[in-house]
C-alpha cells in the first residue's frame, strides 16, 4: 500500500510503500515508540488498532508530556 506521512517532529514528509494494514505495523515499520506519537489522518486521530487504506495521508505529531 502507497502512504503520504507527514513527521511533524522532523517536518518532513515521505510517500512510503507498506505491506501491513494498521497503524501499530506502521509504527513499527517506521521504528516509532506507540507511546510518543498521536497518529492522525485528516482530523481523526487514529488508535493502534486502526486500518489503514491505500493513499491515506498520515500525521505522525509528536506527543510531549511533563510534570
Amino acid at each position: 500500500m502507497h502512504l503520504k506521512v507527514f513527521n511533524e517532529r522532523e517536518q518532513t514528509t515521505a510517500e512510503i510503500e507498506f505491506s501491513g494494514k494498521t497503524v501499530i505495523e506502521l509504527l513499527d515499520h517506521l521504528h516509532l515508540n506507540p507511546e510518543t506519537v498521536i497518529v492522525s489522518r485528516g482530523c481523526e486521530v487514529l488508535t493502534e488498532k486502526e486500518t489503514l487504506n491505500e493513499n491515506d495521508s498520515i500525521e505522525l505529531i509528536s506527543f510531549i508530556s511533563g510534570g
